[in-house]
């Protein structure tokens, strides 16, 4: 499944990171599948309820669809089960656990995509729900890329609602100097691709790593695609395989 897309006739393209840059949205499926592990949760409740949203929205919203309603809390609630702060929190350290071990690699077809628009002067940033993003890019030795980060921690100092509103990545376009007509989102999550159509961006390029094709088209993605080596000519893919 590929389109090529004709990068640098944007100014900018916004990229969503978990599953998009890196594959952290597997490290977030497992740490969901652990701090969800007495409620059934399967694949398609991570994709349904949980990715692409702020931590604490994917606990509610998931503990909604079993009929469970948890009282907020507050974002200090030491980790837990009492309140939906307290099972994000406890969540979040089973993430940062598993990237302690492991480690992140970004993908080879992103990063030749990343190359590309360096060398061509498209700026780019990223566009997170997550508060760990900024560590992820540490791990995977990708901090230097990205001079505008727009994350979970971002969002709450600003007071900007996450995604599927379009603030954040309207905030990372006023960041990056680009009309968001004149700049791509590039997302796998379709509350991320239902905010860049709201947001009126000139490409929103869904990333189908499995299963998710038709929803990202329905929240509104102009092309999908399974990589973004695939958007690429084939003397563009110089790390890709």
């Amino acid at each position: 499944m590929g389109a090529a897309i004709t990068w640098t006739k944007f100014g900018a393209v916004l990229f969503d990171l978990d599953g998009v840059v890196t594959p952290t949205a597997e490290v977030h499926e497992r740490a969901w599948s652990e701090l969800f592990a007495g409620y059934g949760f399967t694949g398609d409740d991570y994709l349904r309820y949980v990715d692409g949203k702020p931590r604490y929205d994917g606990v509610q919203s998931f503990l909604r669809s079993r009929g469970v309603d948890l009282p907020w809390g507050d974002p200090s609630d030491p980790p837990g089960d009492g309140t939906v702060c307290a099972m994000g929190n406890r969540k979040n350290d089973t993430f940062n656990a598993v990237l302690d071990r492991d480690g992140i690699a970004p993908y080879p077809g992103t990063l030749d995509v990343l190359d590309l628009l360096e060398s061509s002067g498209v700026r780019q940033a990223i566009v997170s729900s997550s508060k760990n993003a900024r560590k992820v890019l540490e791990v995977a030795g990708l901090t230097h890329r990205f001079a505008v980060v727009v994350d979970g921690a971002t969002a709450a100092a600003e007071g900007l609602p996450g995604k599927p509103q379009p603030d954040m990545f309207l905030r990372a376009a006023e960041l990056v100097g680009v009309a968001p007509a004149d700049t791509i989102v590039v997302e796998d999550a379709s509350s991320g691709v239902a905010a860049g159509a709201a947001g009126h961006f000139g490409l929103v390029l869904g990333v189908d790593r499995g299963g998710n094709l038709l929803a990202l088209l329905a929240a509104g993605a102009d092309v999908v695609v399974d990589d973004l080596a695939h958007t690429l000519r084939p003397e563009q893919q110089a790390s890709a395989t």
